[in-house]
């Protein structure tokens, strides 16, 4: 009976995931779409800004600067906002709380969300600076913060596009180890660790699973110094 039991919960999970696998890469797939598309209209709008009826000279009508700067700031906002947020404290208090493989289950949920909310952001605040202030007509300073945002767009696209999917993948085929071992319901690493230097295939993958995990937590932090610098800009332009 408990075999049984076992080979019944093991074929619920293997359908879970199959499933979970193919809702994903359809949500990939239209955000990978949305973001391009994201992507060439901020492009468009930085280096042909007379396209969409930017004016360097100053002839912009006034509600159109307002909507645009408006635009820009809550953008700008949202995506700092989130980036604070999931970088030095949601993350870090689900991490102390839940149960390792809850954890795992639930940022593999949050992050394509949050690298597309963050991503979104960054392309509509660089898209109302663009329009703003003209590449051919900007300042040095100006180019600087063009160059701040796009970075921060670029950040995050890698990290939707390539660090994130990677990094589940690699998580999902730990996990099955670890459920194997009986290991993963347990706050924290400590018996993971202990599991890993008696099983050379789970130590592998810690060492994979940190490598990659590394890479998108770089790029993220990458993001989010290119948002501070923007912000320290737009701190030196706040009349209050």
């Amino acid at each position: 009976v408990s075999c049984k039991k076992r080979l019944c919960s093991a074929t619920t999970i293997s359908s879970l995931e199959r499933s979970d696998r193919k809702l994903s890469s359809s949500a990939m797939g239209w955000l990978t779409r949305f973001l391009t598309a994201v992507a060439f209209l901020a492009a468009g709008v930085i280096f042909s800004p007379e396209t969409f009826g930017s004016l360097s000279k100053g002839e912009n009508p006034a509600k159109v600067l307002i909507f645009v700067k408006l635009a820009h700031l809550l953008s700008f906002a949202t995506a700092w906002g989130a980036a604070l947020w999931a970088t030095f404290i949601g993350g870090i208090i689900m991490f102390k709380n839940l149960p390792r493989h809850q954890f795992g289950n639930l940022q593999s949920k949050m992050f394509p969300a949050y690298f597309t909310l963050v991503g979104s952001c960054c392309a509509i605040s660089l898209s109302a600076f663009g329009y703003l202030h003209p590449w051919k007509s900007s300042s040095t300073v100006e180019k600087y913060q063009l160059g701040f945002l796009v970075s921060a767009f670029a950040f995050n696209l890698t990290n939707l596009l390539v660090f994130t999917p990677m990094t589940i993948d690699m998580m999902k085929q730990r996990h099955k180890v670890e459920r194997e071992n009986n290991i993963g319901d347990e706050v924290g690493w400590s018996k993971n660790r202990e599991k890993a230097k008696t099983i050379p295939k789970l130590a592998a993958m810690n060492k994979k699973f940190g490598m990659i995990h590394g890479l998108s937590s770089l790029a993220n932090i990458f993001s989010f110094g290119s948002l501070a610098m923007h912000s320290w800009y737009l701190a030196g332009k706040l009349d209050l």
